[in-house]
């Protein structure tokens, strides 16, 4: 699915037009977005977490030679139980 038949989606179950779904869609991702820092917590959907990850070894796929992939911040999403149960 992508976000045009999420808007689609979200239309038909709000039986509302799509540029209003649409508002809510981007309104809800948007949100998720900036307080994903805070860390979101979506009670039986999931969570979604900032996570440090370290600076590490790897290779260049081309060469092979050994480079450093510098430390970065990273978004993790751990589902809930109810979206695990459902899939």
């Amino acid at each position: 699915m992508n976000k045009g038949e999420l808007v689609d989606a979200v239309a038909k179950d709000l039986k509302v037009s799509k540029a209003m779904a649409e508002k809510a869609v981007n309104s809800t991702l948007l949100n998720i977005k900036r307080n994903t820092k805070k860390g979101v917590q979506l009670i039986g959907f999931g969570s979604f977490t900032v996570a440090q990850r370290k600076a590490r070894k790897g290779r260049n796929p081309q060469t092979g030679k050994p480079i450093t992939i510098k430390a970065s911040r990273v978004v993790k999403f751990r589902a809930g139980s109810e979206y695990k149960k459902s899939v």
